[in-house]
C-alpha cells in the first residue's frame, strides 16, 4: 500500500527541513502500513540512505530483549514477578522483579560502574555483575519511573543463565531468523553509515566509535536498516504467533508507570514506550549511541508505524522520536483505514440465540444485545457494545469492552424462555417494569 502523493509530499518535506535544520549528515523515515514499507523519506549525503544501510539501533533493542522474556514466561520458564535473586543469585538487587526491570518501574540506577558504557568496550556479565550492589537502587520499586539500562543488561544476563545460551545467539534464534530481519546484526555490517558529532560552531564532522558493550548489549547494541525496522514495527502491529501469542504483545502494550503524572502522555509497558497523541496511543522505543539516533512508533489499531534513523548523536533521540510521531499522526489524519463494508448475515442466529437480541432494562438503564456472524454475544449500552464468548449453556465471557472478563448468565424460567441477564451480579430485565 503506497500513500497518496499529497501525504508523501508532506513527510518528503518535513523530512527535508528536519535533516537541515538538524544539521544531520544522513536522515531516513519509513512509513509502514499493513506490514509493507509504504513509503520512504531520504535526506542528507553521508552517507546516501538507502533501505539496505545499517545503522545503530540503540535502545531499539530493549524491546526485542523484552520480546524474549516474554516468551520465556509463556513456556513456563520464568515469572515476570520472579525476584532477580531466582535467576541471577548473589546481586545486591536480587529483590526486584523482572517486571519492574522490564518496566523501568524498579527505581535502579541508569548506568553500571566504570566509564560511560555507550563510549567504551563493554565488559563481561560476571564483571558486570559483581558492581550490581544495593546502592545502585536509586529510588523504591514503583516509586517513580526511572529509565535504566543497568536493568537491561541484567535482563540479559537472566536470558544467558536461564537458556545457557549468549543473547546474540539466543536472538537469532528466537527473533531475527523467523522474522527474517537478515540485516539485524550484532556488530556493523558493510553497507552502514558512520556515526559522526557534528561540531556546533563549523559544521565540520567527527566520527564516533563503534564498541561492543558485551553484558550491556541487551540494552542499546543492534544495527539495523530501515528495512528491518520496518519489519519489526509491523511484528508490533501484529505479531506473527510463532515467535509470540498476540494477547502477550497486548500486554507488554499494557501501562506499567507513567513518567509525567500531570498529562499522562508518555509512559512504559513491558519493554514499550507508550505515548499518548491526542486520542491515539503508540508503542515503540527510541534509541541512542554515539554518532546514531532511532525511533520506533506504531499504532496497533490501524498496523501503521513510523521509524527512523540519523547518523548524528546531536539530532537528539527526542527530536527524531517527536518528528516519527508527527508524521505518524499524518499518515493517519489524511489517510484513515477504509471503511469495512457491512454484510448481512448468512443465516439467522440459532433461537436460543435470537431471543436473547434486543433491548434489555436495569435500574432504568438500558443494554442492547445482538449476535454477530460468528455466533458471540455483544451486550452494553446502545452504542458501546461489548463483546462476550460462550464459555458453556447460557453462560458467557466478556472479552472485549467495559465487561471484559466479567460473566453473562441466562435466567430462564420454567418454560426454558429467556427472562434475565445476569451480567457480574446486576440483572438485567425484558421491560424497564419489570423485577428481575
Amino acid at each position: 500500500m503506497t500513500l497518496l502523493p499529497e501525504t508523501a509530499r508532506q513527510i518528503d518535506a518535513r523530512v527535508a527541513q528536519a535533516q537541515a535544520d538538524g544539521h544531520v549528515p544522513s536522515l531516513v523515515l519509513g512509513v509502514v502500513r499493513d506490514g509493507t514499507l509504504a513509503h520512504l523519506a531520504l535526506a542528507g549525503e553521508h552517507p546516501r540512505p538507502d533501505v539496505d544501510l545499517q545503522y545503530r539501533l540503540g535502545s531499539i533493542s530493549k524491546t526485542m530483549t523484552a520480546t524474549l522474556i516474554m516468551q520465556l514466561r509463556d513456556a513456563g520458564r520464568l515469572a515476570l514477578d520472579d525476584p532477580l535473586e531466582r535467576h541471577l543469585p548473589g546481586t545486591g538487587v536480587g529483590a526486584l522483579t523482572l517486571r519492574q526491570l522490564l518496566a523501568h518501574a524498579s527505581g535502579m540506577q541508569r548506568e553500571p560502574e566504570g566509564d560511560w558504557w555507550e563510549r567504551a568496550a563493554g565488559v563481561d556479565l560476571t564483571t558486570l555483575l559483581a558492581g550490581v550492589t544495593p546502592d545502585k537502587i536509586a529510588y523504591p520499586p514503583h516509586a517513580t519511573y526511572h529509565y535504566s539500562n543497568l536493568a537491561y543488561g541484567l535482563l540479559g544476563g537472566v536470558l544467558e543463565r536461564l537458556t545457557g545460551t549468549p543473547w546474540a545467539d539466543l536472538l537469532g534464534e528466537r527473533i531475527l531468523t523467523p522474522l527474517g530481519l537478515r540485516r539485524t546484526t550484532y556488530a556493523a555490517t558493510e553497507p552502514f553509515a558512520r556515526g559522526y558529532v557534528v561540531h556546533p560552531w563549523h559544521d565540520t564532522l567527527r566520527e564516533e566509535p563503534r564498541t561492543d558493550t558485551g553484558a550491556m548489549a541487551p540494552a542499546g547494541q543492534l544495527w539495523s536498516t530501515i528495512e528491518d525496522l520496518g519489519r519489526w514495527a509491523a511484528f508490533l502491529a501484529d505479531p506473527d504467533p510463532s515467535v509470540l501469542a498476540a494477547e502477550t504483545l497486548t500486554e507488554m502494550c499494557s501501562p506499567v508507570v507513567i513518567s509525567d503524572q500531570e498529562s499522562w502522555t508518555h509512559g512504559h509497558g513491558l519493554g514499550l514506550e507508550l505515548f499518548r497523541e491526542g486520542d491515539r496511543v503508540y508503542v515503540g522505543h527510541g534509541g541512542s549511541m554515539p554518532g546514531y539516533v532511532a525511533s520506533l512508533a506504531v499504532h496497533r489499531p490501524s498496523r501503521t508505524a513510523v521509524v527512523g534513523f540519523a547518523n548524528s548523536y546531536g539530532f537528539r533521540t527526542g527530536y527524531l522520536g517527536g518528528l516519527s510521531r508527527q508524521l505518524l499522526t499524518l499518515v493517519l489524519d489524511a489517510e484513515p483505514a477504509p471503511v469495512t463494508a457491512w454484510r448481512p448475515a448468512a443465516a439467522p442466529p440459532p433461537a436460543e440465540l435470537a431471543e436473547l437480541t434486543g433491548r434489555w432494562w436495569w435500574m432504568g438503564t438500558t443494554i442492547e444485545v445482538y449476535v454477530d456472524a460468528a455466533g458471540d454475544l455483544h451486550a452494553g449500552p446502545v452504542g458501546t457494545p461489548n463483546l462476550f464468548v460462550a464459555e458453556g449453556t447460557d453462560r458467557w465471557r466478556g472479552r472485549a469492552g467495559g465487561q471484559d472478563g466479567e460473566i453473562l448468565t441466562v435466567r430462564r424460567d420454567e418454560q426454558g424462555r429467556a427472562v434475565a441477564l445476569d451480567i457480574a451480579t446486576f440483572v438485567y430485565s425484558r421491560t424497564p417494569d419489570q423485577e428481575p
